[in-house]
């Protein structure tokens, strides 16, 4: 089994990482494979922290976000 690669982010720096944090780790990803965006909005695609995440995936690794719209938004037009 691999490891759980955790990403978190936020769209302000005003705003904080916690409560997803506190949910990936209690979904038992390690403090050091925890990966986290602060002040990035979903509509950039330039996302630092998420691109570390995707580049530490090895072939059996699962990566969790604690809610999908921390991913990013796309348009729907």
């Amino acid at each position: 089994m691999g490891e759980l690669i955790g990403y978190a982010r936020v769209s302000t720096r005003a705003k904080d990482t916690d409560r997803q944090v506190g949910d990936l780790l209690a979904a038992g990803v390690r403090r050091e494979d925890l990966y986290v965006d602060h002040g990035v909005s979903g509509a950039h695609a330039r996302r630092p922290q998420f691109d570390k995440a995707i580049d530490a995936l090895q072939e059996s690794d699962t990566l969790i976000v604690t809610t999908l719209d921390r991913l990013g938004r796309a348009s729907l037009a």
